[in-house]
C-alpha cells in the first residue's frame, strides 16, 4: 500500500464552517477541459435541520465519468444528466460531521456523502454513509473499497465471470479500478496482465503480481502483448479503448468475454476516434469467435452487491492480499488541474484531493 497524504495547513480550517469554498462548472469543455472552464466560489452555508448533517471535506474523490457530464464530448456521453453551468462538479467525498440534526450522528463522526466539490455542506443523515477509521484509512471508501473497487468486483465476477486458469487482459491497470481488476483475477486464480503507460506503473504491475507488465508507449507494444498473451485472452477488461483495444482484438478466444468499463482515450474526443472500417471487422470478430461484449455500471448491483463486496474484500485489503495506491493533492483548488491530468492519466492510483485536514490520521 502506498498512501501518501499531504499535509493541509491547520490555520486555513476553522470550527465555525459558515463558509464553504466550492468549484462549480463555468463553460462547457470542448475536447480536453481547461482551467478556465471551472469557477471558485464561496457561498453561505445554511445551518443543519432536523435530519440533516453540516459536513466539512476531508476527501474528495476524482473520477473520469464526470468527464460525461461536462458536455461537448463527441465520443463519451455518461449515464448521468448533463451538468447545468455555475452548479458544484459532483464527487465522493469523505467527511466530519460538524453539526448534527440527526440522533443517528454526533459532531466527529466521519462519513461517507457526495457532496462534490466544495468545503463544507448540508446532507440528509439518510444519503451518508458511516466509516470507522479502525476498519481502514477513511480514503479507502473513495477508492479500493469505495465506487472504483465495487466497479471492478462487478465488472470482473459478475462480467466478466473468471475461470481459473484462464487470461485477464486489464488496460488502465494502476489505476483504482483496474488495479483492482488484476489483483481480483490473480485471487480467483487466473492469469493477470496488464497495461499501463510508463516504466514506474509497469514496474508496479510486475511488483504486485501480474503474470506480464505492458507499457502502452512502447513502439513494439503490440507485438510485446502478442507474447505475453500465447494462449489468447479469455476476458479483457475495457477501461481505455483506441489503440490498446486494436491490440486486443486478435487476441480474444472463444468464447471471450469483455466488460466494459470506460474509454478514457475517447473521454476529450470531438469526433469519432476511428474510421468506420473498425466496426465491421470488430462485429465480424465477436460474431465468429462468440464473444461477449457488455457494457455495464455498478449502479444496478448496488443493493445485491455491495456488502458482499465489502465483506470479501475490506478484509484483504486490511491483511495486504489487495494493494492500493493513493495520488493524493493538496487543497480544493488543485481539483481542476488534478482532474484534466486525470483524463491524461497522469495519476497514479486514485486520484483525491485532500481539502481538509483528517482527524483520524
Amino acid at each position: 500500500m502506498n498512501g501518501i497524504s499531504p499535509g493541509v495547513n491547520e490555520k486555513e480550517w476553522t470550527d465555525d464552517v459558515t463558509m464553504s469554498r466550492r468549484i462549480v462548472l463555468a463553460s462547457r469543455p470542448a475536447g480536453a477541459p481547461r482551467p478556465s472552464d471551472f469557477r471558485v466560489e464561496e457561498v453561505p452555508v445554511p445551518r443543519p435541520q432536523e435530519g440533516e448533517l453540516l459536513l466539512r471535506t476531508i476527501y474528495l474523490s476524482l473520477d473520469p465519468y464526470v468527464r460525461g457530464r461536462l458536455g461537448y464530448a463527441h465520443t463519451y456521453r455518461s449515464a448521468s444528466p448533463l451538468l447545468p453551468l455555475d452548479e458544484v462538479l459532483p464527487g465522493g467525498t469523505v467527511c466530519e460531521v460538524v453539526d448534527s440534526g440527526s440522533p443517528e450522528f454526533t459532531e466527529g463522526d466521519i462519513v461517507l456523502a457526495d457532496l462534490g466539490w466544495q468545503s463544507a455542506g448540508v446532507r440528509s443523515a439518510a444519503t451518508v454513509r458511516r466509516l470507522d477509521p479502525d476498519v481502514s484509512p477513511v480514503s479507502t471508501a473513495l477508492g479500493v473499497l469505495g465506487m472504483p473497487g465495487f466497479t471492478a468486483y462487478v465488472g470482473l465476477n459478475l462480467v466478466g465471470r473468471p475461470n481459473p486458469g484462464e487470461t485477464v487482459v486489464v488496460a488502465a491497470a494502476t489505476g483504482p479500478v483496474g488495479s483492482m481488476v488484476g489483483q481480483l483475477a490473480l485471487l480467483s486464480g487466473c492469469r493477470a496482465v496488464g497495461i499501463a503507460g510508463g516504466p514506474d506503473k509497469v514496474a508496479w504491475l510486475r511488483d504486485n503480481g501480474f503474470a506480464a507488465a505492458l507499457d502502452h508507449r512502447s513502439p513494439a507494444f503490440a507485438d510485446e502483448l502478442a507474447a505475453a498473451v500465447p494462449d489468447g485472452v479469455d476476458i479483457y477488461f475495457e477501461n481505455v479503448g483506441g489503440r490498446v483495444l486494436d491490440a486486443v482484438l486478435p487476441h480474444l478466444n472463444a468464447g471471450a468475454r469483455v466488460p466494459v468499463c470506460g474509454l478514457v482515450s475517447e473521454y476529450n474526443g470531438t469526433r469519432p476516434a476511428a474510421g468506420p472500417d473498425r466496426l465491421p471487422g470488430m462485429m465480424s470478430l465477436i460474431l465468429s469467435r462468440a464473444i461477449t461484449v457488455q457494457g455495464f455500471t455498478f449502479g444496478p448491483y448496488t443493493a445485491s452487491h455491495q456488502q458482499q463486496f465489502l465483506d470479501e474484500t475490506a478484509p484483504a485489503v486490511r491483511e495486504g492480499r489487495l494493494r492500493y495506491r493513493e495520488d493524493i493533492v493538496d487543497g480544493l483548488e488543485a481539483a481542476p488541474t488534478a482532474f484534466i491530468g486525470l483524463l491524461g492519466g497522469a495519476n497514479f492510483g486514485k486520484q483525491l484531493v485532500q481539502v481538509g485536514p483528517d482527524p483520524t490520521r
